[in-house]
């Protein structure tokens, strides 16, 4: 049976001004929505006593990670070690989770390189990437604290919650250059969970990560941080008694994936795709200058098609080539005339902003600034 599609819960308003001279495709930000889902991720971070560290893979962007570190976030976290050299140097961070695993030689010389600079954290989730780090670190006479990445059922990285990941920590803990001070979870399986078994999913993957941190303390490891990510689930595992911080990425901007459970919709989503409409071929098709090397690929559960048309919501962009997007119009459908521009909320707000060099700051409905996406393509 296919999942239903949520219906949005509010119609968007546009953020960009008729007439503003802005040349497209470009990435556009309401300054004032993106700042209050900075300080509500704060306040709710604050309310249920974890800390917060704010995933800077959707957004890349230094402005916005001091917005993130002066709300309260006690550093942030990278996938790679090329964003978190960007973030150290261009935004002043001191205090960096890599949650991946950071495998290679040349990767090792940066990591060390970056520990001269700032506090750095690595998640681990096996006994060969934690033997080659440590010896590395150790010959450097250094010490690397590390966490253990634990699978709670997202099936992705990280040993299995429970006697898996337990003796993996005891390995790591063993492992000369390493310090286990933590674990962590992504628990990516609730970003898919339909919305009435979302809060369970992410409860149980909470639980199975404190009960493993709890074993790990019963063996001698003094584990600090117990540290989960996932913004949909971002209201639900983090107050399970025993986390002790919470890694949420997309909420700063949000995406149509966030329309699916009903809390959020287009007025809550910050960034937009500003597209011109280049070709009106039939009454019910029009074709924008945004294809999938802008909008990216990804489908969504909350919004069909490849994006949501801002005050279009029955208009659907059915399909992308490389520089195209389709849109589908229903009978009636006003706008749409070529030199028309229009808005489009990405389904994966992370890929589409890593396309892009810059973002357009919009407040009141004018350009005020524009930032630099400079971690973008740090994939090393």
């Amino acid at each position: 049976m296919a999942t239903a599609i949520a219906t949005p819960p509010r119609i968007a308003h546009r953020i960009v001004a008729a007439g503003a001279d802005l040349d497209t495709p470009c990435l556009v930000v309401d300054a004032p929505t993106l700042r209050r889902n900075v300080s509500e991720m704060a306040a709710f971070a604050s309310s249920v006593g974890v800390a917060l560290r704010p995933h800077i893979k959707t957004h890349k962007t230094p402005q916005i990670a001091r917005l993130q570190l002066a709300a309260g976030a006690v550093g942030i976290t990278c996938a790679k070690v090329g964003e978190a050299e960007v973030m150290v140097e261009r935004a002043g961070v001191t205090d960096v989770l890599l949650a991946y695993p950071t495998v290679g030689e040349a990767k090792v010389r940066r990591l060390l390189a970056l520990m001269a600079r700032a506090r750095v954290t690595v998640a681990l989730d096996s006994r060969e990437a934690g033997e080659l780090l440590g010896h590395a670190i150790a010959a450097a006479d250094r010490t690397l604290d590390v966490l253990v990445e634990v699978n709670t059922g997202h099936d992705r990285a990280g040993a299995r919650a429970g006697d898996e990941a337990i003796a993996l920590g005891l390995d790591l803990a063993r492992t000369r250059g390493l310090r286990v001070v933590g674990v962590m979870t992504h628990e990516g399986q609730a970003n898919a969970a339909p919305p009435e078994t979302i809060e369970a999913t992410a409860l149980e993957a909470g639980r199975a990560l404190v009960a493993t941190a709890e074993a790990l303390r019963q063996r001698g490891i003094d584990v600090q941080t117990v540290s989960v990510g996932s913004t949909p689930a971002a209201t639900f595992t983090p107050t399970v008694p025993g986390v002790t911080e919470m890694r949420p990425g997309t909420y700063v901007f949000n995406d149509t994936s966030a329309f699916r459970y009903g809390r959020l919709g287009p007025d809550d989503c910050a960034l937009r795709v500003l597209a011109t409409v280049v070709s009106r071929p039939a009454p019910d098709r029009a074709v924008i200058d945004a294809g999938s090397k802008t909008l990216a690929l990804d489908k969504s559960l909350g919004h069909p098609g490849h994006g949501y048309v801002v005050g279009h919501p029955d208009a659907e962009i059915v399909r992308v080539s490389e520089e195209h997007g389709v849109v589908l119009l229903p009978p009636g459908e006003e706008g749409f005339r070529v030199g028309d521009q229009v808005e489009v909320i990405p389904n994966h707000v992370c890929p589409v902003v890593n396309l892009q060099d810059q973002l357009v700051i919009v407040q009141d409905g004018q350009p005020i600034d524009t930032w630099d996406v400079a971690a973008r393509g740090k994939v090393r």
